[in-house]
């Protein structure tokens, strides 16, 4: 007897255009800068909207965030910290 195989349901995937990137930053961060030129290069070529946070003006972010500063989030869910890499932000956002 042969066992049964199940593929992973799989939520469909969506369009670059349909994402949102997250920066969770705070100032005077020289990663954050770092992060937000990375951040704005890959959403600028896919079309994908972006906005940042300030985890000095938001005690729950603070509070999660505060040793991982810059943090990204893909749609609400966290991508990377510290540093972004540009392949894999893009690859994140493309499959």
């Amino acid at each position: 007897m042969s066992p049964i195989f199940r593929r992973k349901a799989t939520t469909p995937a969506r369009a670059p255009q349909d994402r949102l990137v997250t920066l969770i930053r705070k100032p005077g961060c020289h990663l954050c800068d770092d992060a937000q030129l990375v951040i704005e290069k890959v959403c600028a070529d896919l079309g994908v909207s972006w906005e940042q946070k300030d985890i000095t003006q938001d005690k729950e972010l603070h509070d999660k965030y505060w040793e991982q500063i810059p943090v990204v989030l893909v749609d609400g869910e966290q991508h990377t910290f510290w540093r972004v890499n540009e392949d894999r932000l893009r690859k994140a956002l493309t499959e």
